[in-house]
């Protein structure tokens, strides 16, 4: 069986797919492109990272922008597809090792989110990269099932967690029930033991609730979620319905998980037209070395990196402002997507 991997595994690179102005990012480009180029160069200071760019305009600015931010050429690859969006994590390859070692890139379908935006560009994102040579000798396979990465977690040990309707779905998977649905995913993921949540959601996410939105897993015996603390938010009552659900889980001997509360900053609204931004802590991005944690001008950015820290020792504890990245619906995990060790990645 083939071994979806942790993210805190070390990894070979980070992909990115730039923004443009033929996205839904046209209304705030500059402060998007400033973004990623600060995100990017982060990332450079560990590893590696594959940028996906539209087009050779976009390359071309993408690269002098890099440049001009210090970012490591020799860390930098800059790859060619046209895009729709920038969620990489939801559009991306999801990788997993066979019983070798060896990475092998699935490309499950992608329908942003059951048909709410275009998605054609994006879903043959990965093929497009494969077809180039961009992911070297690794093997690409193709699912039928239509899975965004970010409605999935793992422990590395065959344990997946997502949220039910994120997955089953009639607009993502029409035609296919739970039983079905995880019959596929341990199929190409290797996954044995599902963790499925009914309950939590943030206003604002058009995911309908990914899990990378709400818990994750930060050990094998580890999970963090987002906690609401006050009763007059609207998504208290399903977060702490949210959190029973994550109290009554238990690892496969049966012992109950460590739980790692995170605190949800005061309600941010978008300056246009007003409606509530699913800001959180849980979208962190695990790096070599390093942890990269969305913040928001909030006094509760301190306490969440605060007990990040604690259940990631040894790693570096880094923030990034995200308010530009969750005026469209997601935040630092949801435009990232790592690539295990071992792929190696076609220089260019």
């Amino acid at each position: 069986m083939p071994r979806l991997p942790a993210e805190w595994e070390p990894q070979a690179a980070i992909m990115l797919t730039w923004p443009h102005p033929q996205t839904a990012w046209a209304h705030q480009i500059a402060r998007a492109e400033a973004l990623w180029t600060e995100l990017t160069a982060l990332i450079a200071r560990f590893q590696p990272v594959l940028v996906v760019c539209h087009d050779q305009t976009v390359r071309a600015a993408c690269e002098a922008r890099l440049k001009a931010a210090g970012a490591p050429a020799g860390r930098l690859r800059l790859a060619l597809a046209p895009s729709d969006d920038a969620w990489t994590r939801d559009h991306g390859p999801i990788t997993v090792l066979d019983p070798a070692g060896r990475p092998q890139l699935i490309d499950f379908r992608f329908n942003a989110w059951g048909g709410k935006y275009g998605w054609d560009l994006d879903d043959r994102i990965t093929a497009t990269l494969h077809a180039a040579g961009v992911f070297g000798s690794a093997t690409l396979t193709q699912s039928p099932l239509t899975l965004e990465g970010g409605a999935i977690d793992t422990d590395g040990v065959g344990t997946l967690l997502a949220v039910t309707r994120t997955l089953v779905d009639p607009e993502r998977n029409p035609g296919w029930d739970r039983a079905a649905c995880q019959l596929e995913l341990t199929r190409r993921l290797g996954i044995n033991r599902f963790l499925c949540l009914e309950s939590g959601f943030l206003s604002g996410d058009d995911t309908d609730g990914h899990i990378d939105t709400l818990a994750r897993f930060c050990a094998p015996d580890t999970l963090c979620y987002v906690r609401s603390e006050s009763s007059s938010d609207p998504d208290h009552a399903g977060l702490l319905e949210m959190e029973a659900e994550i109290q009554a889980l238990t690892q496969a001997d049966g012992r109950p998980y460590r739980l790692i509360p995170l605190p949800c900053p005061a309600p941010l609204y978008d300056p246009d037209d007003g409606h509530r931004l699913p800001a959180g802590y849980a979208n962190f991005l695990i790096l070599n070395g390093a942890l990269l944690m969305p913040v928001y001008g909030d006094p509760a950015d301190g306490v969440a990196a605060g007990r990040l820290a604690e259940v990631f020792p040894g790693r570096e504890v880094l923030t990034l402002d995200c308010r530009p990245l969750i005026r469209q619906g997601g935040s630092l995990h949801c435009i990232t997507m790592q690539l295990p060790r071992g792929l190696d990645l076609a220089p260019g």
